[in-house]
């Protein structure tokens, strides 16, 4: 499976973008999605993940009511909607295909994009 990420940028706080990551390889609607990130200096956290028929979405904390994840399995698409933008959003986002196991965990992931970088201007 390769993953391919883009979509990110500068933005200003309370700004939006919209990352998407491509996938090609296996078949994509058979697996779960995820987005993490990692900001500078900081050890990679869990952001959002999508089970492979879009029924579930998890969310961390500190991005629920303002990130949406969605998929568009026709496509081999997975997206990260982010609304009202804040400095600490500032990182690199990665996509990555679930193996198994809990969404939030990173050992879940089998596959990782080479992500795209966010920048969020206070």
């Amino acid at each position: 499976v390769q993953l391919q990420a883009s979509g990110g940028g500068l933005v200003q706080a309370g700004g939006s973008l919209r990352l998407s990551c491509a996938a090609s390889g296996r078949t994509f609607s058979a697996y779960g999605m995820g987005w993490s990130r990692q900001a500078p200096g900081k050890e990679r956290e869990f952001v959002a993940a999508i089970t492979w028929t879009s029924t579930t979405t998890y969310y961390a904390d500190s991005v629920k009511g303002r990130f949406t994840i969605s998929r568009d399995n026709a496509k081999n698409t997975v997206y990260l909607q982010m609304n009202s933008l804040k400095f600490e959003d500032t990182a690199v986002y990665y996509c990555a295909k679930r193996r198994s196991g809990s969404f939030y965990g990173a050992d879940s992931y089998d596959y990782w994009g080479q992500g795209t970088l966010v920048t969020v201007s206070s």
